[in-house]
């Protein structure tokens, strides 16, 4: 009699214990599933900030185009590639100098740059070209 109340004592000991390992690694397997998915999701951000920078590059660059074909341009611009779009602003700050706005959007990620530049008589040279918030 004895013997059998040992047993079943020790197979509850055993499922106890079965019990507290599964919890374990359910936990474990949680943590790491929320991990790889706040990866992911700070991949995809890197990956849509980068191609908004890029996106803004291409706004100056045509705006620098316009300017290079007219060099009287001052106005506004925008470019629809891949997943994004951008705005660019050309103003005359005096002279031959000109400021470049460009502002880039791919889903909710926002690049910005400011570009100053001066036209001469065969080239246009920048002065300056940053990126803003």
């Amino acid at each position: 009699m004895m013997q059998a109340k040992d047993r079943a004592q020790g197979g509850y000991v055993a499922l106890m214990a079965v019990l507290i390992v599964g919890a374990a690694a359910t936990a474990i397997g949680l943590a790491l599933l929320v991990t790889g998915a706040d990866s992911q999701r700070s991949v995809l951000v890197t990956q849509q900030s980068a191609q908004a920078r890029n996106l803004a590059t291409a706004c100056v660059e045509e705006a620098l185009q316009q300017m290079q074909n007219n060099t009287a341009f001052t106005g506004t611009g925008n470019l629809a590639l891949g997943q994004g779009n951008c705005t660019y602003t050309v103003t005359n700050t005096g002279g031959n100098a000109r400021t470049i706005v460009a502002s880039s959007t791919v889903n909710n990620v926002v690049r910005r740059s400011i570009i100053y530049a001066t036209i001469g008589a065969t080239n246009i040279s920048i002065t300056s070209w940053q990126e803003i918030s």
